[in-house]
């Protein structure tokens, strides 16, 4: 056959997908992500609660509980690494009633299984002391300090620019449409033409069915869960400082209340399977859901400055764990599938778990010039007020402010564009620097997000688009005689 065009070909670029790339860019090999969207993290990991969960949750000997403890573990010294926020909260788990405090005690006799370190039982009065907004409701709690919160496009970004740095090639726009297995590899078939791999990562999350299934006899049944969310305006962020859940249930750990480290308050999500891959329309009743089971846990919650919801899906694999490895079935062909909740705080131990088993496969040598470390954009608002007017006079587009809410500057706006694995939408502009989040939700920066976008990428307004080619924002100009 053809000489290979990759050692390895990462389909998937939500958190894992980019978790693996970085990973696998430790050692000499030539590696490309190929991800349907304009963007890396467009998909699950871009709509949820940004939690990096203690583990306490998941069913001992699972790969979930041996993933989220490691990952957990991971990443605070990854966002070291690599510059992005993380902030260690603490969540509380809210017991409502005696009767179901042998629930909490199995929960907590679980934690401990798993490794988690710190947890401990407390009662109502001590986690009111802790949260005074909690609900009188509240006769005992488990108290997990080693909860924490990040931002999941930050991490998703972080990873992929890391990667793309240290020689991985992201291949943007294509669409995997079929793979079958061609002597000692892959062919896949692409919305672009055709790519010969040695070996293959499935990390398409709601997805990842159709993907295993095209190689493997034994097929995966990926259901995706609606899950609906409200972000409260940054005046509500302080309302609790922990991340608050209530006891888990049959869909999962129910309605929580936490703060963002961005300042904001996120409540959420509802647990309804969908058939529809792509169906993240909100729904007026999980919206509803959310405001009763919320008021349950916490009191007064600030509804009247809620300023968008939103809705993700998570891709729940009918055995209810990950499933990570070789296919028996398929050599070279690696599954990351399953990854729902906790797959955010798992990311990191996956990459490493999926990178080592292919790098033994593969006899990877490796690289002596990895560079672990990325430097994030600057946060000009966020600076000293002496630090900022320097950084204006060495370069005034710090200095005009773009998106007035979060006081984005074009010079960030900028930076975004033209670092590796640069915005090409506004919606990659969003997640990068946070312009059009705010109080107005981009009701005022976007044109100008758009002349930058459209002057930076040397393309006509008519071409800038929310996300994907499809999404333009203008479907026509009047030219100089029709004005």
């Amino acid at each position: 056959m053809n000489a290979m065009d990759y050692d390895v070909t990462i389909v998937g670029g939500g958190v894992t997908g980019c978790a693996i790339a970085r990973e696998l860019s430790r050692y000499r090999l030539n590696i490309c992500l190929v991800e349907r969207e304009e963007d890396v993290c467009s998909g699950t990991s871009k709509a949820n609660s940004a939690i990096v969960h203690a583990g306490f949750d998941a069913k001992p000997g699972s790969l979930k509980a041996r993933m989220n403890l490691e990952g957990s573990r991971r990443m605070e010294a990854l966002s070291r690494e690599l510059d992005f926020a993380y902030r260690r909260n603490g969540a509380l788990v809210l017991c409502f009633s005696e009767a179901d405090r042998p629930a909490l005690e199995a929960l907590y006799a679980r934690g401990r299984a798993n490794g988690v370190e710190g947890l401990r039982i407390i009662s109502g009065d001590e986690a009111r002391n802790m949260e005074p907004n909690l609900s009188d409701r509240v006769v005992s709690a488990l108290y997990a300090p080693g909860s924490a919160i990040i931002c999941p496009f930050e991490l998703t970004i972080a990873l992929a620019e890391n990667a793309c740095e240290n020689g991985v090639c992201f291949r943007l726009n294509e669409r995997v449409e079929s793979i079958e297995a061609v002597g000692n590899g892959y062919a896949l078939t692409t919305t672009k033409g055709k790519i010969l791999s040695r070996f293959v990562v499935n990390a398409t999350g709601v997805y990842a069915d159709v993907i295993n299934n095209m190689v493997s006899a034994r097929k995966l049944r990926i259901t995706p869960r609606r899950g609906d969310y409200y972000l409260l305006d940054r005046q509500a962020g302080s309302h609790v400082s922990s991340t608050i859940f209530q006891l888990p249930g049959q869909f999962g750990k129910g309605v929580l209340v936490t703060p963002t480290v961005h300042g904001n308050l996120l409540i959420g999500p509802t647990a309804t399977d969908a058939e529809d891959r792509e169906g993240t329309q909100t729904s007026r009743d999980d919206l509803e859901c959310i405001r009763s089971k919320s008021a349950m846990s916490v009191k007064n919650i600030p509804y009247n400055q809620v300023i968008t919801s939103f809705a993700g899906l998570r891709a729940h694999e009918a055995g209810g764990d990950f499933v990570l490895g070789e296919a028996e079935d398929a050599p070279g062909f690696f599954n990351a599938a399953g990854i729902e909740s906790p797959g955010l705080s798992s990311a990191p131990a996956i990459g490493a778990y999926i990178a080592e088993e292919i790098a033994v496969r593969a006899q990877a040598v490796p690289r002596g010039d990895f560079q672990p470390r990325r430097i994030g954009i600057v946060r000009a608002a966020a600076l000293p007020m002496d630090v900022r007017a320097e950084l204006i006079r060495k370069n005034p587009l710090y200095g005009k402010i773009v998106c007035r809410c979060e006081q984005v500057s074009e010079g960030e706006i900028m930076d975004a564009i033209h670092r590796p694995v640069g915005a090409r939408s506004l919606d990659g502009v969003k997640r990068r620097v946070r312009a059009g989040m705010g109080r107005c939700q981009a009701g005022f920066c976007t044109p100008r997000t758009m002349e930058i976008l459209a002057r930076e990428c040397n393309l006509p307004l008519t071409a800038i688009c929310k996300n994907s080619p499809g999404s333009e924002m203008l479907v026509g100009m009047m030219g100089e005689d029709e004005a």
